[in-house]
C-alpha cells in the first residue's frame, strides 16, 4: 500500500472557515490541505442557490477583517448581499490568496482515525488518497447537512423535487407551474416571494409560523461605505467586542421593558423596525430575553406588524407566532414575505389543523384536501450543528467514534475540541457562539485560537493538545446554565435538534456570544496557554499536553454590548 502523504493539517471544507484556516496556517509555515466535497469554494453559499438566498447579517459585517487590502478593495452592492455576490466574494478570496492549489475538490473525507502510536491522524478520502496529519480541523459548517423530511410517499412524487439546501446551479423555471413548498423557515421566507411572482399557484405548508422582521434592504451608499472603510479598524473592534459580532445596531435599551411608557416603547420599537435586520431585535432590552412578560410585549409589537401587512385576518392569524417567545428561534429577515400572502395565487395551509397524510404522484394530500403540484420544494432545514460532523467516520483514542461519544448530544471544550480526540479542532463547532453570532467574526476568532495553539505546541516541541474531561464537563454545564437562564427552553428549535426525529434534545449554541468567547481567547493568547489554574466554578478551560502540560484559563460570562455602538461611531442611519 502506498505510504500516506505526511502533512501538518487536514482541513475539512472550503467555506469561509476552511479558506481562512488554510491562509492562516500557510502564513505560519504549516503545511495544510483542504478537502472539499463540492467542485468549488463557498461552502453553504455554494449549495444554497435557491431564489432570494441572501445573508441576514449586513454584507460589510459578513466579511473578513484579517487583511486590510482585501476589505478596502472589495465593494458590496447591497446592505444584505445575495448568494451570488457572497459566492463571488469567497471565490475572490480564494483567488487573491492563491488558495485553490491546496484544495482537493469533489472529494469527501471517508475516515479520520487517531493513531495513538504516531500521535497523528490517519485520514482517508473518497478518491483513495491517504494522509498522515498532526492536526485534523473541521470547517464543515453548522447548516450544511440537509434534513430530508420523513413523509410517506415522498419518493412517489411524479413532478420535480428540489431542496433549498442543494439547489441546482442552473436554476429552476417556475413559470406556469403549480408549486408546493414544505416549510416556513428562513429559506422559504426568502424564496417564496420570488417563486410567487412566477408560479401559476403557490401553496405553502406551514407547521410553525416564524417571527419575521423586515430587512429594509437597499443598495449601499458609496459615501457611507467610504466612511466605513476610513474607520474599518474601529468598526471591526466594535464587532469583536459585541455580543452578536455586529457593530451597526441599535444598542440594547438599558431599561426593563415594563418600565417604559407605552408611547416611548412604541416609538423605540418602530425605530428598530424601520432600521430593519434581526440584530436590533435579538437583544432589544435588559429583560426581553429572560422574562416572558417582557418578551411578550416585544412579540406583540411584531404581531401587530403582521396584521398590518396581511390583508386577510384569518391568514394573518395563521402567520402569527404564539406558541414560543420571540428570539428563541432565530429571527428571520424578509423582503415582501407577508405581502406575498395578499396575492391571489398564494395559499397557506396550516399543518396543525390538517397534517400531511402523504405525498402522491400529482401533489400533496392532507387530512383536509388534496393540493395539485408540478414542483415540490423542500424547505425543511438542516441536521444542524452536529449533523455534518457525525456523518464522518471520526475515531479518537481507543477507537472511540465521535458519533458514539455524542449519542446523547455534543460534549466539547469551548465548542472547539472534544475529549478523547487530540489535535482535532472544530471551527464554529457545537457549544460555540456560531449561529448565534456573526459567523465570520466567530470564524476568525476560532481560526486564530486554533493557530495559536498549534504554534504553542510547535514552540515547545509538544505533539498533542487535548482538553481535560472536567473542563469539558464544566463548559457543558456553563452552556446549559445560560440556556436555562434564557427563554430558549420554551421553544422547540433546530438549536435543540427538535427538527430531526430521534435526535437528542440538547442545546448546542453558546449564549455568552462571541464577546465572551473572545475574552477567553485573548487571555489564552496573552498567557500563551501556559498557566494552569483550577476554576471549576468559573468554567475553567484547562488543556493537557503530552510534553509539557499546560493549560488555558477563562473568565465568566460578560453580558451586554461593546463600548461602541452604531450611533457613536457614526454608522447608523434609520432612513437608509
Amino acid at each position: 500500500m502506498e505510504k500516506p502523504q505526511e502533512i501538518d493539517a487536514i482541513i475539512v471544507g472550503a467555506g469561509f472557515a476552511g479558506l481562512y484556516m488554510l491562509h492562516k496556517l500557510r502564513g505560519l509555515g504549516f503545511s495544510a490541505k483542504v478537502i472539499e466535497a463540492a467542485s468549488d469554494v463557498g461552502g453553504t453559499w455554494f449549495h444554497n442557490r435557491y431564489p432570494g438566498a441572501r445573508c441576514d447579517i449586513e454584507s460589510f459585517e459578513y466579511s473578513f477583517s484579517f487583511d486590510e487590502d482585501l476589505q478596502q478593495e472589495w465593494e458590496w452592492s447591497e446592505r444584505y448581499a445575495t448568494q451570488p455576490e457572497i459566492l463571488r466574494y469567497a471565490q475572490h478570496v480564494a483567488e487573491r490568496f492563491d488558495l485553490r492549489r491546496d484544495i482537493r475538490f469533489d472529494t469527501r473525507i471517508e475516515s479520520a482515525f487517531w493513531n495513538e502510536g504516531e500521535s497523528r491522524w490517519d485520514v482517508a478520502t473518497s478518491d483513495g488518497a491517504r494522509f498522515s496529519a498532526q492536526y485534523f480541523i473541521t470547517g464543515v459548517g453548522c447548516l450544511s447537512t440537509f434534513n430530508r423530511p420523513d413523509i410517506r410517499g415522498l419518493d412517489d412524487f411524479a413532478g420535480e423535487t428540489y431542496a433549498t439546501g442543494h439547489w441546482p446551479h442552473e436554476g429552476v423555471d417556475f413559470k406556469g407551474k403549480k408549486v408546493a413548498v414544505l416549510g416556513t423557515g428562513s429559506s422559504a421566507i426568502q424564496s417564496t416571494p420570488i417563486i410567487a411572482q412566477q408560479a401559476e399557484t403557490l401553496t405553502i405548508f406551514q407547521r410553525t409560523p416564524n417571527y419575521v422582521v423586515p430587512a429594509q434592504n437597499h443598495p449601499n451608499d458609496p459615501e457611507f461605505i467610504a466612511g466605513l472603510k476610513a474607520r474599518y479598524a474601529e468598526f471591526r473592534k466594535a464587532e469583536r467586542e459585541s455580543l452578536l459580532g455586529a457593530a451597526r445596531i441599535l444598542p440594547q435599551t438599558r431599561k426593563f421593558v415594563w418600565d417604559i411608557p407605552e408611547d416611548e416603547f412604541q416609538a423605540e420599537m418602530e425605530e428598530r423596525w424601520q432600521m430593519g435586520g434581526l440584530v436590533g431585535f435579538m437583544i432589544s432590552h435588559l429583560d426581553s430575553g429572560t422574562d416572558i412578560k417582557a418578551n411578550e410585549r416585544v412579540a406583540e409589537f411584531v404581531r401587530a406588524k403582521i396584521r398590518e401587512r396581511v390583508d386577510d385576518p384569518e391568514t394573518a392569524e395563521l402567520l402569527t407566532p404564539r406558541s414560543y417567545p420571540i428570539t428563541t428561534k432565530r429571527l428571520c429577515v424578509d423582503i415582501g414575505y407577508y405581502e406575498m400572502f395578499n396575492r391571489d395565487n398564494v395559499e397557506l395551509v396550516d399543518l396543525n389543523a390538517t397534517p400531511i397524510e402523504r405525498i402522491e404522484p400529482g401533489g400533496v394530500r392532507t387530512s383536509g384536501a388534496f393540493y395539485e403540484a408540478d414542483i415540490l420544494v423542500l424547505a425543511t432545514g438542516f441536521d444542524a450543528m452536529t449533523g455534518a460532523l457525525v456523518r464522518i467516520d471520526i475515531r479518537g483514542k481507543g477507537g472511540e467514534k465521535l458519533r458514539d461519544k455524542w449519542v446523547d448530544g455534543p460534549h466539547t471544550h469551548i465548542g472547539l475540541m472534544s475529549v478523547g480526540f487530540p489535535n482535532m479542532f472544530m471551527i464554529t463547532g457545537p457549544q460555540s457562539p456560531s449561529v448565534g453570532s456573526n459567523m465570520i467574526v466567530s470564524i476568525e476568532q476560532h481560526v486564530e485560537w486554533i493557530a495559536d495553539a498549534m504554534v504553542h505546541l510547535r514552540e515547545r516541541g509538544a505533539t498533542t493538545f487535548e482538553p481535560l474531561a472536567d473542563s469539558e464537563k464544566v463548559w457543558g454545564e456553563h452552556v446549559d446554565e445560560l440556556f436555562n437562564m434564557s427563554l430558549h427552553p420554551q421553544a422547540d428549535t433546530w438549536y435543540l435538534g427538535a427538527n430531526v426525529p430521534g435526535k437528542p434534545r440538547v442545546f448546542t449554541v453558546y449564549l455568552g456570544g462571541g464577546q465572551c468567547l473572545s475574552q477567553h481567547m485573548r487571555r489564552d493568547r496573552r498567557e500563551g496557554l501556559s498557566r494552569l489554574r483550577d476554576r471549576r466554578r468559573r468554567q475553567a478551560e484547562r488543556c493537557r499536553f503530552r510534553e509539557p502540560r499546560r493549560a488555558a484559563d477563562a473568565r465568566g460570562v460578560v453580558t451586554g454590548h461593546g463600548r461602541l455602538n452604531s450611533r457613536q461611531i457614526g454608522y447608523y442611519n434609520p432612513k437608509r
